[in-house]
């Protein structure tokens, strides 16, 4: 296994620890435990991407696994947020949605012989949900910082219907290839 894939591996290796420090508040400092903890499986996302195409360590395992643990971390983070209540359910079962949605494109274009690069859009949306995701986690109060997360679950949310309408459109041939 390469060190690409190893990165991988370690972030869906955290995923448990993150929820932990999530949902359980009785762990002292619990919100900056799983703050630390999520920044630091996102960095093995960006990390990982990097060292397999420097040095050409692209294997199949992490075609597959790397997207697969960036939705785990990120549903994981919904869902505790839901549990949480600080985002409504409706908004992360559109979210999740959306990456069953291009996981199963992906997978039909797989077949295909077809490989679907993200777009600009479901970059940005993946932005907005760290952003946002981080902001939710540590959990400051006050007006503002309270404006200011609202203000990114709405982004991500529509960001993710962007992104989702916009990787449809573009390789929606995909699906009429036989």
């Amino acid at each position: 296994m390469n060190l690409p894939n190893k990165l991988t591996m370690l972030r869906v290796f955290m995923i448990p620890f993150f929820v932990a420090a999530m949902l359980v508040d009785t762990i002292p400092y619990h919100n900056y435990i799983a703050v630390a903890i999520f920044i630091l499986a996102s960095l093995t996302d960006t990390l990982d991407g990097y060292i397999a195409r420097k040095y050409n360590l692209i294997s199949n395992f992490g075609k597959f696994m790397d997207p697969l643990a960036d939705k785990l971390l990120v549903s994981a983070a919904l869902i505790c947020f839901v549990a949480l209540g600080t985002m409504p359910t409706w908004i992360v079962i559109v979210i999740i949605s959306r990456e069953f949605i291009i996981s199963g494109f992906r997978l039909v274009a797989s077949e295909a012989g077809v490989v679907i690069a993200a777009g600009w859009w479901g970059k940005c949306k993946t932005v907005a949900q760290m952003v946002m995701s981080v902001l939710l986690i540590v959990n400051f109060s006050g007006t503002v910082i309270d404006l200011i997360e609202q203000i990114l679950i709405y982004l991500s949310l529509i960001l993710t219907v962007i992104s989702l309408v916009d990787y449809l459109a573009k390789n929606w041939d995909v699906m009429k290839a036989e």
